[in-house]
């Protein structure tokens, strides 16, 4: 999600884990919105539990103005790419991949030839930051939005960059474009979301940027509390709101995506494993299996991110081979729940 911009020193060591603390992830971004006309936004609810910020400057909506950047390895990034490939939104906004490490300076584009992103012509994310604010005090994160012909970035927000592609990009979706963020179940959603946020996807750092034992151990009984919550939850239902899928499954399904991979022995999430809880393991390679989502999950690049970035966790950066990872693609019956993924709608091509 976020490299130290600290220091010039481009050595990958990173410094994650504040002795004797809790990890406290820091949500303060660049709060701009993209809306339609860049007006008032439509909605200005976003299932974090966290407002958004009063007066925050809009941009307008238009195709073809602005760059998605993003990285396979990020969870929060991997989010946007999943919900743009939903909601047809490719031709409208491009998307510019960072490979799966950086430095303490910035995310980077060595995935691309020479290094530098196609569209932007930049090696460097922390590029489109200092482009707007040339003195930006606080990590260079993606997922970001960047308007292509200023090269600024636009906003940082992550779960608002989803919340908008559905609710102010709507002249762009495809057609069958999935109802992400249902009217009927929208307060429980909310609240699913919001619990999702805290204990799951913000809960596994807890475990692994621990920095006592005590922050360990309570970060551990709060995550397992809310994965037991979600198993329970998942037996009865294919979706986290019943039976389509929508925004809080895209959340949840990412931090699951790493979940064997890296958060169960890197960051000491180690009660079981994803493949021992039925249910869970079920609903994830449902979502896997689904376009739009496997696609967008590179398992190499997830442990690549982990093991060689988080050097004060890993100080070796050795890259585990396993786990086993050909369980995601078996058979997962969860259609004996009924639902469809997209309801009436159709899959993306």
């Amino acid at each position: 999600m976020s490299s130290d911009t600290s220091s010039e020193d481009q050595s990958t060591a990173g410094s994650y884990v504040t002795s004797g603390q809790e990890f406290d992830r820091d949500m303060n971004y660049i709060p701009d919105r993209i809306t339609r006309q860049g007006g008032a936004p439509v909605d200005d609810r976003a299932g974090t539990g966290k407002p958004p910020v009063e007066d925050a400057p809009t941009w307008p909506v238009e195709a073809g103005r602005y760059r998605l950047v993003a990285a396979l390895a990020c969870p929060w990034a991997t989010r946007t790419v999943i919900v743009r490939r939903l909601l047809g939104l490719e031709d409208a906004l491009s998307l510019g991949l960072a490979g799966p490490t950086h430095d303490k300076r910035s995310w980077t584009f060595d995935l691309d030839p020479d290094g530098v992103d196609p569209v932007l012509g930049i090696p460097r994310l922390q590029d489109a930051y200092f482009a707007r604010y040339p003195d930006y005090p606080r990590g260079i994160t993606v997922p970001a939005v960047v308007e292509v012909e200023s090269g600024k970035v636009v906003t940082n927000d992550f779960p608002w960059i989803t919340h908008d592609f559905f609710f102010e990009w709507t002249d762009h979706h495809r057609e069958g474009a999935p109802d992400l963020w249902p009217d009927a179940t929208r307060d429980e959603m909310e609240e699913v979301m919001h619990r999702v946020f805290t204990e799951v996807n913000n809960g596994v750092y807890r475990c692994g940027f621990a920095g006592s034992q005590e922050a360990y151990d309570s970060a551990y009984d709060r995550l397992w509390t809310a994965l037991d919550w979600l198993e329970e939850r998942l037996t009865t239902r294919r979706y986290l709101m019943g039976d389509t899928i929508t925004e809080a499954d895209v959340r949840l399904f990412t931090t699951l995506a790493r979940f064997d991979p890296v958060y169960h022995g890197h960051f000491k999430a180690n009660r079981q494993t994803l493949a021992t809880m039925p249910a869970l393991w079920g609903y994830a390679r449902d979502l896997y299996q689904t376009p739009g989502f496997g696609d967008a999950t590179d398992f190499e690049q997830i442990k690549q991110h982990y093991y060689v970035v988080q050097t004060d966790i890993n100080p070796t950066s050795v890259v585990p081979k396993g786990p086993d990872l050909s369980g995601w693609t078996t058979a997962h019956h969860r259609e004996e729940l009924g639902g469809s993924p997209f309801g009436d709608g159709t899959p993306p091509s």
